[in-house]
């Protein structure tokens, strides 16, 4: 085989798309040649769950993501949230419930809640923690605030947590594959930059104008 018509089949996926679980289908896929096989995107605000053979990928600034799979069962998935920014410069946790810890537990409990209807069991949960980078400069630490209250989410809530990669000042790369429960994170020190910022700024305007919704359990 050529150089050139190897290049050109690395580009060819695999057989078709995976099915998608209920719910998924507005969520951007597409074949990622990097881990020959298909990916979810995520944006701010999204979650995806999987009982396939694909990743999910997201660029985090600010942001976090929790990659929670149940190891026995072969489901698991990401989410990608912020949480809105509070009056004063006390943590989150020195305000009690408000709107901030309400929509923090809502992005958790969405992508857990979903892991555990198709079929994942919560004593089998193992959970990946990423993101929180201090790159919002203009603004109150808004990072360290979100990794406040997910390192407080998971003690609350007895989840077993075997991974973490939170803080700093880069954006990263994150992709998560719950088949294997393999994550993989890069930081970008300059790529992109720029859109980040702009991404997350523009997601925490929507999130402080819209507060959550609807019925959650609260730790």
């Amino acid at each position: 085989m050529s150089e050139t018509s190897a290049f050109a089949s690395a580009h060819v996926p695999s057989g078709p798309m995976p099915r998608c679980l209920p719910g998924y289908e507005k969520i951007n896929r597409y074949w990622d040649d990097q881990h020959g096989m298909y990916a979810a995107k995520l944006l701010p605000g999204d979650y995806y769950v999987t009982v396939e053979r694909e990743t999910i990928v997201t660029v985090l600034g600010s942001c976090v993501s929790a990659c929670i799979r149940d190891p026995i069962f072969g489901i698991g998935g990401m989410n990608h949230f912020m949480l809105p920014t509070n009056q004063g410069n006390g943590s989150w946790e020195s305000e009690g419930v408000n709107t901030s810890t309400r929509y923090g537990s809502h992005a958790m409990e969405q992508l857990i809640n979903d892991i555990l209807k198709h079929g994942g069991l919560r004593k089998n949960l193992e959970v990946k923690l990423v993101g929180g980078g201090k790159i919002l400069a203009q603004m109150t630490d808004i990072g360290k605030k979100n990794i406040e209250f997910v390192e407080k989410y998971v003690r609350t809530e007895a989840l077993k947590v075997i991974a973490r990669d939170l803080g700093d000042i880069y954006p990263r790369k994150a992709y998560f594959t719950p088949c294997t429960g393999k994550a993989h994170v890069k930081k970008l020190r300059s790529l992109h930059n720029n859109t980040i910022v702009e991404r997350e700024t523009v997601y925490l305007t929507q999130i402080q104008s819209k507060p959550v919704q609807g019925d959650i359990t609260l730790f």
